[in-house]
């Protein structure tokens, strides 16, 4: 039986239904994450046939080739006067599925984002290391998106990105902005990384710092005078500098501590909270590097950066994600449960927020 929808009528629901995911998988319904919660199209579950000719009618042949082969295929896309979509197809017993996000038709400013003061300060840095951090789907790429755009409206700088795939397509401004994609681009993002170094870049974005390699050429990047950004799977500003140093052998970790305590300008950790009400909300954790940091940095006492995030945070611009939680719930913003849900430390919040 032929569909009665098309690929283009679905992604095009997304935006419809302010919603940020599309799912496709066999034997259930096309569904929507709205407000971070997956719900149904209403319309007939998805044979095996049906899945492979939605997810099939936008791939070129050589996209087709891969994902057969790779079993696995990250990509982004447009259509016109809808948005740009990015696609990740994979196979879950056998069976093809699919998840499509949207991508905002521009990027956001920070002023539109409501972001910390302190973001527009750390992108008029000449160089060091800025990560922002945090679980898929919450919002990485829109902030980052957003430093960039500042830095293409008051600055005269090259800025080059790697990414897979391409998200937020950026427009040459005052910023010459070259976007490298993976494997159509480039081949990889460490390969990318070492060469930018000889293109002149002031300004890098590494859309995932994902092997030891690619991480210790960021951080040579930012040391040689660059503004480098980057990403990590990491929830809370501690465990970003922890895993980074791990990610090294035993006899490496004290010399990167040490180019880690000079090369860091900042650690933003991010979640996107459902609001009371719907809709979502960002909450960022930040920590700033300032001498003290650096040196609990150097002599290996991470574990004491929480206290000194907590310090003159009014000069520093640094903030705790409890104290985020905590100021949502108290103006109603989020309900206490979802404040429990997001924290990394939770009997510190139970005792803020009264549960």
């Amino acid at each position: 039986m032929a569909l009665s929808f098309t690929l283009e009528q679905l992604l095009k629901s997304i935006k419809d239904y302010n919603a940020s995911d599309l799912h496709l998988n066999v034997n259930a319904e096309p569904m929507l994450r709205i407000d971070g919660k997956l719900t149904p199209l209403n319309l007939p579950k998805l044979t095996k046939e049906d899945v492979i000719e939605l997810c099939y009618s936008v791939l070129s042949e050589k996209q087709k080739a891969k994902l057969e082969d790779e079993l696995e295929l990250d990509f982004s896309f447009e259509i016109p006067k809808v948005a740009r979509f990015r696609a990740n197809y994979y196979f879950e017993r056998e069976n093809l599925a699919a998840a499509f996000r949207i991508i905002p038709e521009r990027p956001f400013s920070l002023d539109e984002l409501n972001a910390p003061a302190v973001f527009k300060k750390l992108v008029r840095h000449e160089k060091g290391l800025i990560l922002v951090t945090g679980p898929t789907g919450s919002g990485k790429s829109t902030t980052l998106a957003a430093m960039i755009k500042e830095i293409n409206d008051n600055f005269r700088k090259h800025v080059i990105t790697i990414e897979d795939p391409i998200e937020f397509v950026h427009q040459h401004n005052k910023c010459l902005i070259s976007q490298r994609e993976v494997e159509r681009d480039t081949k990889s993002f460490l390969s990318a990384l070492r060469a930018s170094l000889r293109e002149d870049p002031d300004v890098i974005l590494i859309g995932e710092m994902r092997d030891r390699e690619t991480i210790g050429a960021a951080i040579t990047a930012a040391e040689t005078g660059h503004l480098v950004f980057a990403t990590l799977h990491t929830n809370s500003a501690i465990q970003t500098i922890n895993r980074i140093v791990n990610v090294f052998p035993a006899e490496e970790q004290d010399q990167i501590r040490t180019q880690l305590s000079m090369a860091i300008l900042a650690v933003i950790s991010q979640a996107l909270l459902p609001k009371v009400g719907g809709g979502r909300i960002a909450a960022h954790e930040i920590l700033i590097n300032n001498p003290a940091v650096a040196n609990l940095i150097r002599e290996n006492k991470i574990a004491q950066i929480y206290s000194q995030m907590q310090l003159n945070q009014g000069a520093t611009g640094m903030q705790t994600l409890n104290q985020v939680l905590t100021e949502y719930v108290l103006k109603g913003i989020i309900t206490k449960d979802t404040a429990m849900a997001y924290t990394t430390k939770p009997e510190e919040l139970r005792k803020l927020i009264g549960v």
